[in-house]
């Protein structure tokens, strides 16, 4: 046994680097099956090679469209904002004039004057402390986009080999969840894939409403680009209060153009659309597969971010849907293996 334990934990250390591509690639595989389960039913002759690089077409194309949008578009700007970022660096950046119509105008100038009015101003802000100039910073964000860019590779090829292979997979799961949990083993397996498909669907619908909705505020409000933030807001809102530095930002650009009103319209519109889709309507999507309570789903989704990060907003409320499965037959609330029926007694004529 001890030599089986050595050999699994030098397996994990070696899979370290690329855990976070494997898991979404369980993620996605798990979200996408019921559809990709009756295609292959239908072209059953596909399913060697067709559909699951089809199923992982599509997901690329999920991703990169939107990514696509909001890069080129920042792309597009880039040479004003170097241009910007060379011009401070020689000169300091001009206090703006919205400064003197707002509260405590005295005060925050004279911090502006003194801080970001003069040459250099840029590498006096704590952002680029130890971090050389804004291209540098610049550098360091090209190499972590390379790096899950990698990351990104290794789970779509993952989903590919996952979804070929998913039948037999699944069937090798149900005997280990078996092993490892005894009787209810394969329900708690069960429970796990409706929370990791619920919450995907969660951050679907979330996404798309929250993107839709602060794209519309966007264009009414007069925020450049706003399909482009729009979509940004979309993407981020798989973060909890990821969303906020898309609104944010949105209300940042008014500002600096002295639409003051506009810009607290925006953050205060903002802060309730995410309020209300991060608190009530995430967690009622994700509970309402699996009877979680509201309180379990949210402290799932926080707590699985806090323990795991990004991905801990799916494998949160899995645990969460397992273990809570796990206490209802254990204290006799629920039918199941761990609280079996009383065994009917007969009577004799």
């Amino acid at each position: 046994m001890a030599a089986v334990i050595l050999l699994a934990c030098a397996g994990l250390w070696t899979l370290l680097p690329f855990l976070p591509a494997l898991g979404w690639a369980v993620v996605f595989a798990v979200a996408l099956w019921p559809w990709y389960a009756r295609l292959g039913a239908r072209w059953p002759q596909h399913r060697g090679a067709l559909l699951p690089g089809l199923a992982v077409f599509l997901t690329l194309l999920l991703f990169v469209a939107p990514l696509t949008m909001v890069a080129t578009a920042l792309a597009q700007d880039s040479a004003a904002l170097i241009a910007w970022q060379h011009q401070a660096a020689l000169q300091g950046i001009p206090e703006p004039p919205m400064l003197q119509n707002l509260p405590f105008a005295d005060q925050i100038g004279g911090w502006w004057q003194a801080n970001l009015a003069r040459p250099g101003a840029l590498s006096h802000l704590p952002i680029f402390h130890g971090g050389g100039s804004p291209l540098d910073l610049g550098g360091r964000f090209l190499g972590a986009v390379l790096h899950r860019l990698l990351i990104a590779v290794f789970m779509l090829l993952t989903l590919f080999f996952l979804l070929r292979s998913g039948d037999s997979i699944a069937r090798g799961l149900r005997v280990g969840s078996v092993r490892a949990f005894g009787p209810s083993g394969e329900k708690v397996g069960e429970q796990i894939v409706m929370a990791i498909r619920g919450t995907v669907n969660g951050l679907v619908v979330v996404g798309l409403g929250e993107g839709v909705l602060m794209g519309v505020a966007y264009y009414i409000a007069g925020v450049p680009h706003p399909a482009v933030l729009g979509l940004l807001t979309g993407l981020l809102s798989a973060i909890p209060l990821g969303a906020v530095i898309a609104y944010a930002i949105a209300a940042g650009l008014l500002a600096l153009d002295g639409a003051i009103g506009a810009a607290v319209a925006i953050a205060v519109f903002g802060s309730v659309v995410v309020f209300v889709a991060d608190h009530f309507i995430r967690p009622v999507l994700i509970g309402g597969t699996t009877r979680l309570p509201f309180l379990l789903v949210l402290l799932g989704i926080v707590g699985g971010i806090e323990a795991w990060g990004l991905i801990g907003i799916v494998l949160g409320p899995a645990l969460m849907a397992a273990l809570l499965l796990l206490w209802r037959e254990w204290i006799g609330a629920q039918p199941g293996p761990l609280n079996p029926p009383p065994a009917e007694t007969k009577t004799g004529d």
